[in-house]
């Protein structure tokens, strides 16, 4: 909503869900103009003797404001109410019979009953005590000039517009404390969805630690510890226990990483370099030590953090179903730019087992690998291919665009 459409006025009651309530102020303004409009000049003309035009004038600008006061209620209250005490100054002129009501018709109260109801449902209660403090000054400034023998309603007309003002206003007031109730329980409802979302992540990282962790803190220990409690290990089994604990321990810092994110909504990010291009020869190195040839094509382009990090977790997976699925087999790894430099392509292709596993090495796999690979290329606008081949094997290809250089 721009700011010139804010500082429009809305009709009253605008805000209602029902049509009909909505149209309620339109149609109790309508009607008053029509009654109120002819009985004015009939009354004022014929009873108190006023001339046809002068009465017109003042029955038009006493009643033909009360549709303005749909929408703008204070500003068809000055016109009425500086209509209504020119009305009864010109009757002062005029030599009517005694015994009918001055200052204010019986027509002129019912209309100004309307415009305060009106008046009360929009203004604060600043404004509606200015206009019962104006209204009660009027009356009684008017009293003092008032012809002989003439019925004073002065106070009359002082007491109905602020009754109307009272309750208009307890109305609106009302209504507004409701509203904000409505808004208070609304935004208590999200915050109470909100604190059941962290207190659920809460429990999740909590679980995934004592499942997780403690699992791997072990390897860590074993492997680290294993040429000093085994006997007779040879140089290639130490490196490998070495190796292992490395990459444990690395394994163990990035889960407890990750787990402080889920714990905290608030977190912004690592705290930490995450791994890129650079690191993926580690992987490739990882993967060669548990048993298989691997051909490693670099790629040293500075890439996005994000393209860099969505590169290596793409080859990170692919070579964990290699270790999982084709322990052995050999697989080719490849990162490279397009010609025109616009495209990081990540390649992991691997051949057929050199001897089908009877059991599979991780007998519960999530099945979430290809997917989470999908995810992070879909997220960079990307593409994959992944599938299994001919003879056996299984190939990855993802396409990862450069965005940061584009401007994307």
């Amino acid at each position: 909503m721009t700011a010139a459409q804010e500082d429009q006025p809305r009709a009253l009651l605008a805000d209602a869900s029902r049509r009909w309530v909505r149209l309620l102020p339109w149609g109790v303004a309508l009607v008053l103009c029509v009654v109120l409009l002819p009985t004015t000049i009939g009354v004022l003309s014929a009873t108190y003797g006023l001339g046809g035009g002068i009465a017109s004038a003042l029955a038009v600008a006493q009643t033909a404001p009360l549709l303005l006061a749909v929408v703008r209620p204070l500003q068809a209250w000055y016109v009425i109410f500086v209509a209504d005490v020119a009305g009864a100054l010109v009757l002062l002129g005029v030599g009517f019979d005694a015994g009918l009501p001055w200052p204010f018709p019986p027509m002129e109260i019912v209309g100004y009953v309307g415009l305060c109801l009106a008046l009360g449902l929009r203004e604060q209660r600043r404004t509606l005590l200015r206009v019962w403090l104006a209204t009660t000054g009027v009356g009684v400034v008017l009293a003092f000039v008032a012809p002989d023998g003439t019925s004073g309603n002065g106070v009359l007309l002082t007491i109905l517009g602020g009754v109307a003002l009272l309750v208009a206003g307890a109305l609106r007031e009302w209504h507004e404390v409701r509203r904000r109730l409505v808004v208070q329980e609304t935004i208590s409802e999200a915050e109470r969805g909100r604190r059941t979302l962290l207190e659920e992540r809460t429990r999740i990282a909590r679980e995934l630690h004592d499942v997780v962790a403690h699992h791997m803190s072990v390897i860590t220990v074993q492997a680290g510890t294993a040429e000093y409690r085994l006997d007779g290990l040879t140089p290639q089994a130490k490196e490998e226990f070495t190796s292992i604990a490395a990459t444990a321990r690395e394994s163990l810092g990035e889960m407890r990483r990750l787990l402080g994110v889920l714990r905290s909504e608030e977190a912004h990010g690592e705290l930490v370099p995450q791994p890129g291009l650079k690191q993926v020869g580690h992987l490739v190195e990882a993967t060669a030590r548990a048993g298989g040839a691997v051909e490693f094509t670099p790629c040293d382009a500075d890439v996005p953090e994000a393209v860099g990090l969505s590169a290596y977790r793409i080859v990170q997976e692919a070579l964990a179903n290699v270790v999982r699925h084709a322990r052995g087999a050999s697989t080719l790894v490849s990162l490279s730019l397009s010609e025109d430099g616009e495209q990081l392509t990540v390649l992991v292709v691997n051949g057929a087992p050199p001897v089908p596993p009877t059991v599979p090495l991780e007998v519960n796999g999530t099945g979430h690998g290809l997917v989470g690979m999908r995810e992070r290329v879909r997220l960079l606008g990307g593409s994959l291919d992944a599938g299994p081949l001919p003879d056996g094997g299984f190939r990855v290809a993802a396409r990862l665009p450069l965005m940061e250089r584009d401007g994307t």
